[in-house]
């Protein structure tokens, strides 16, 4: 798709008026996902990137190859959509802005979703799509995994298995405004949040999680973060989860992890979904790819 470019301020506004609506409790998850996929399906990518259906593990995914992708490095990217939505459809242009900033060939899974599938389904999934990346031969420090919201979440969750089983931890983590507490507290109901609101988290909360809110794999908050690898963190000024965020790196950081934290200002919830198209949003993901490619070995 040929380069648009979008103001700041009118993306804001698009996704209050158009993307918001379209997640919370009027809708079901099924069609929440059809929507987004439709309304997400024109992503402005790198020139040259090359797209295909793939299989990690045994889970779905879509491989991303740029024109600056080192097959001998590998992006897997675990999407946001609170559990209960999103896709490589909707996550394309970020994954693939992150994984030409990176040097890296980028695998976006399409891990299993909540109501039908809830927790540990997604963790399994993310689990068994970076052993199979082990196991073609590449190597720990080969291997970087991102994720945004529920994705970064979802991230922290595949570190904290692969600790507990025994498994290499990768090279470095990348978070955009990780979810990792869905007990909900903490949260800043004041901000002028464009995009979240609480009825649809409390929504990805239970669907996913039910009562086992408090489990460290699904509220990495509150595990035991001792031994992680490198952490990039992002969170936005304009998020109502962003004092969680900054709890969760106080947190990692007392816990002897290495941790870079970026507060972006005048920003919301993951905006890198609209890199691209929105300077601000690509200028956030090169940054943060650009850590990503320090991280590699």
């Amino acid at each position: 798709m040929r380069a648009v470019h979008v103001p700041l301020p009118a993306a804001r506004v698009l996704v209050r008026r158009v993307v918001r609506p379209v997640l919370g409790t009027r809708l079901t998850p099924a069609r929440q996902r059809q929507v987004l996929d439709t309304l997400m399906r024109f992503a402005v990518l790198p020139e040259g990137t090359v797209r295909s259906a793939a299989t990690l593990g045994g889970v779905p995914a879509e491989r991303i190859v740029t024109a600056a992708s080192n097959p001998s490095r590998a992006l897997l990217y675990l999407h946001g959509g609170a559990y209960l939505v999103g896709s490589p459809v909707t996550h394309r242009a970020v994954a693939a802005h992150l994984a030409h900033a990176t040097g890296a060939v980028a695998h976006v899974l399409d891990y299993r979703l909540a109501p039908e599938h809830p927790y540990p389904a997604a963790v399994d999934d993310a689990l068994a799509a970076y052993r199979a990346l082990l196991d073609s031969g590449l190597t720990p420090e080969q291997v970087v995994v991102a994720g945004d919201s529920a994705g970064g979440g979802l991230t922290l969750a595949l570190a904290l298995r692969a600790r507990s089983v025994g498994v290499p931890l990768p090279a470095a983590l990348g978070l955009i405004s990780p979810w990792v507490d869905l007990s909900l507290t903490g949260l800043d109901e004041t901000v002028d949040d464009p995009l979240l609101s609480l009825p649809w988290l409390e929504l990805g909360a239970s669907s996913y999680a039910g009562s086992s809110v408090a489990l460290p794999e699904v509220s990495p908050l509150h595990a035991d973060l001792t031994g992680l690898p490198p952490l990039f963190v992002h969170a936005a000024s304009d998020e109502m989860i962003l004092p969680v965020v900054e709890s969760f790196v106080a947190a990692a950081r007392s816990a002897g992890v290495d941790v870079t934290y970026e507060r972006l200002e005048g920003h919301w919830h993951v905006t890198h979904l609209f890199a691209g198209m929105v300077r601000e949003a690509t200028d956030v993901v090169q940054q943060l790819g650009g850590w990503l490619r320090g991280a590699l070995a």
